[in-house]
């Protein structure tokens, strides 16, 4: 079974979609969604395996959306704009569906993606009976790539101070900039080296080389006071090797 997910701001695209969903007996529809914010929460639930991504979005284009879509395996487009083709192999979609999409079609997008995942799950169980585990791309790397403001910036983990939570968004706060972007702390919490960073808050994740003064409910850095919340002090503690 294959959990699908469909955003499209438009309400006669989202019945079709899920009328094809409904279809396919391998595949249960998720949820849908009107827009990038809806379609986050959910992608950050967990569960989605196919997301049926519209270009045209109200809040945030689509294909700048996939880019933060890490975590699901197959991402398909849905639009009425042949011109968007090429960008949205630079974000490794399954396929792209021009509207009005036709069911054949759509069958075709589905079988590409089930194949991905079949291949990608095959991986990973054959990952875990040798005891290897997949290395992180930005433990490798040493920097962060971050999409936001239609641009693509290069963040250096040297440079990288604090990050802050708001919302479905959070502020990247370097030596030179902040720079704001649709992530989630858990996400990062996960991608980021554990030498170099670590969760102090909810709301906060911090450069551990940056750390300058330590207190009983609040750290400093680079001249900004950020709040330990109380169930992040414990392990913050061990981290910084104090006992």
């Amino acid at each position: 079974m294959y959990n699908v997910l469909i955003v499209d701001d438009e309400f006669l695209a989202r019945k079709l979609l899920q009328g094809y969903v409904e279809k396919m007996p391998e595949l249960n529809l998720a949820g849908t969604c009107q827009n990038a914010s809806e379609a986050f929460r959910a992608v950050q639930a967990g569960g989605i395996d196919i997301l049926l991504l519209d270009i045209h979005l109200p809040d945030l284009n689509g294909i700048d959306f996939a880019r933060t879509c890490k975590q699901v395996p197959a991402i398909i487009f849905t639009t009425a704009y042949s011109e968007y083709a090429v960008d949205s192999y630079t974000v490794s979609a399954v396929d792209y569906l021009l509207k009005p999409i036709v069911f054949g079609r759509f069958e075709e997008a589905i079988g590409k993606a089930c194949r991905k995942i079949d291949g990608e799950r095959l991986k990973a169980q054959e990952k875990q009976a040798s005891g290897k585990e997949e290395g992180s791309p930005a433990d490798e790397e040493g920097y962060l790539l971050v999409k936001a403001d239609y641009r693509l910036y290069k963040i250096n983990y040297a440079d990288l101070l604090y990050i802050e939570g708001q919302h479905e968004y959070v502020s990247f706060y370097t030596t030179g900039k902040r720079i704001t972007a649709l992530y989630s702390l858990k996400s990062l919490e996960e991608t980021l080296p554990e030498k170099q960073f670590v969760r102090v808050h909810k709301s906060y994740i911090v450069s551990i080389p940056h750390i300058r003064e330590l207190g009983p409910q609040s750290l400093m850095l680079n001249g900004v006071r950020i709040p330990i919340g109380g169930s992040y002090r414990e392990a913050l503690l061990k981290r910084l090797g104090i006992q």
